[in-house]
This record gives C-alpha cells, structure tokens and sequence, in this order.
C-alpha cells in the first residue's frame, strides 16, 4: 500500500540516525570509563579502537529499542505536526490500521534482536572483555583453569580439579567426592589426571578412599565408567552468564539445578534474553500509543511521554528482576511481568485512541 510505504519510508532514516547516535553515545561511555586505567597501563591506540569496535554489537543492542522509540514517536508527531494525519483519516483509514507497518517493524524487531543478539553480540562481547581483561593484566576468560570446584548430582557428587584443560579434555590432579543422600560422606577418589573419552571420565593412577568400620581404607581402582559430567560443564561453570548463547545458558541453569547450587541469577538472566528482545515491539506499541493525545506541542509531547514511559519501563522492569533474583517472585515472572504490563496498557491507549 502506498501509504505504508510512506509511513516505512518517513520512519527509516530517522531510527538509522537515532541508532548511529545512540550506539556511538553508548561506545563513548564505554572507552571513556577505561580510558584512565588503558592510560595507566600504556594500552596503544590500535588495541583501544580494537575493543571498541568489538563493542559495536553490544552497543547496537543497547541503542536499538531506544532507536526504534524515537524514530516511531518522531515519525508520528511530524504527521500530527504537519496535520497530515488529519487527511488521513477523514479519508476513512483508522489509527489502528495507519500504525500497522510500525507494529510489524516492532514485531519483526524482537526476532531480529534476539538472533543478532545471540549470533554475533554474545561472541564479540565476549571477545571485547577477554582482551580488555587482557590489556588491563587481569585474569584471562579462557577456558583452561586451576583450582576448579564443580558440584553434580544434586550435591551428592564433588569434583576439586588442580587443572582444566578444555581443549584437550583432561583434568589433572582431580579428586572426586561422593555423600549419599542424607549428605553422609561414601568415599573420595584421587587420581592423577582424567581424559573425557567421549562418554566418561576415564582415570589414571586412581586411588579410592573409604570409611569403613571406623577406619579409613584405600585401594586402587581401574576401569570406572561412572563419571559422565562432561567437559561443557566445567566451562559453563567458569563463565559469565553475559558470553553464554541461549542454548549454553539453559545448560547452565541445568549445571546449578543439578549441582543443588543457587541458580535464580541465572535463571531470571535466562528468560531476561528473550523479555529482552520483546522490547522492540514493547516501545514501538508505547509509541504510537501516545499518538494523538496532545493537542499542543505535539511532536515534543510524544517524544517526552514516549521517553517517559520507556524510563518508567525499565524501572519496572530492574525492580521486577531484582525481586526475582531475590526469590520474591518467580524469574519468569519477573522477566515478562512489565512487559505484559505495558504490551496491556498500549493495547488500551491504542483501542481508546482518537482518529
């Protein structure tokens, strides 16, 4: 339809505007909060602009909602402005079905934000702490470790590792812990390292100590196949929920459920990655919401109540998440609760709009 792309093409160069702006904003918070410590330990220009650029992404997610926000309300009120929605819908096109192409760019927004935030922003993310880390002589994120602690089957089950090789698949130094259900200590074996073979944890040098008629036994033992966690688990153990993909992080979930270990944290970030990327639509409906509504100073008046209702959000939203990584409130609650609140408040400003 002829007016959906005028719509289209009056709402697109304003949100490519609004995005470069923003994210380049959100690229000079970031350099500058580090600037003092890269001058301090004499980081060259090249590896500066080099965490910077892998920095692009994470800021792209960041200013894309906000982007999308502005372009809709800017878009909306210069047609108000210009009373050329007037003509619009006297012609007999209703609000409803004037706002239809900002809805689909809103909803067609939240699948894009999730991939681009899966696909490529968790990796150069990920990419942009390991050498800011780096540059600034801290500790390095990959994933070979010493003195790992990885817990298992509800609890029952303790690895301590003096070295994790994940490249390779090798633990050195490992001793395996095991309780029964009441917690009641079964017996502890040292081994000198472990090799995954693909399926189990195959030991060498192995060594089972017992408790056994008050006294405290050992023997060696050889040919055990019943240790199965595998490799992924001590690197999903070792990093930020932030540089997991969604499908690592709902391993993770598992890694600490089955560990008997707290995993609300993880869990609320689990179901914020999908709330999140709901957002797009979430601010694009707050929007064109508000179209409409002000009789003076339109186009600033939808900007600051658009604005204002985003700030409102996402104070909603940080208390929501907050409560539930407490344990008030369930984390899927706590993720989706705003923004079925406000998908159900636009819904009625739209329904009640003036056309």
């Amino acid at each position: 339809m002829i007016l959906d792309r005028y719509v289209l093409k009056q709402f697109t160069p304003v949100f490519f505007i609004a995005l470069f702006m923003f994210a380049l904003l959100i690229i000079m918070i970031d350099l500058f909060t580090y600037l003092v410590r890269y001058l301090n330990n004499d980081v060259s220009a090249i590896d500066i602009v080099l965490v910077s650029f892998y920095y692009i992404p994470k800021s792209i997610s960041y200013a894309f909602p906000i982007s999308l926000l502005f372009a809709s309300a800017y878009t909306l009120g210069d047609l108000y402005a210009k009373n050329e929605l007037t003509s619009i819908f006297t012609s007999g096109i209703t609000f409803r079905r004037f706002i239809l192409p900002l809805l689909l760019i809103g909803i067609s927004s939240s699948f894009f934000a999730f991939f681009f935030n899966d696909i490529i922003v968790i990796p150069t993310y990920k990419m942009k702490n390991d050498l800011n880390r780096t540059l600034l002589n801290q500790q390095s994120s990959d994933y070979n470790r010493t003195d790992v602690v990885i817990r298992a089957r509800q609890g029952r089950l303790t690895y301590v590792v003096d070295y994790f090789d994940h490249a390779e698949g090798i633990i050195n130094g490992v001793s395996i812990i095991e309780f029964d259900e009441n917690g009641n200590f079964m017996y502890q074996i040292r081994a000198r390292s472990a090799v995954w073979t693909g399926s189990h944890w195959e030991l060498f040098s192995a060594v089972i100590y017992e408790w056994n008629d008050n006294m405290l036994r050992f023997s060696n033992v050889q040919g055990l196949d019943t240790y199965r966690e595998s490799p992924e688990t001590f690197r999903r153990n070792m990093v930020n929920v932030e540089e997991l993909g969604f499908i690592d992080a709902g391993l993770l979930v598992k890694d600490l459920q089955a560990a008997g270990m707290p995993f609300l944290n993880a869990l609320t970030d689990y179901h914020h990655r999908l709330s999140f990327a709901s957002v797009s639509f979430v601010v694009i409906l707050l929007s064109v919401s508000m179209g409409g509504r002000f009789k003076k100073n339109i186009m600033l008046m939808s900007l600051l109540s658009s604005l204002g209702g985003a700030v409102i959000y996402y104070v909603i939203e940080m208390l929501s998440m907050l409560m539930a990584r407490t344990g008030y409130i369930s984390p899927i609650t706590g993720a989706w609760f705003p923004v079925f609140i406000f998908i159900l408040i636009g819904a009625v400003f739209i329904t009640t709009a003036k056309t």
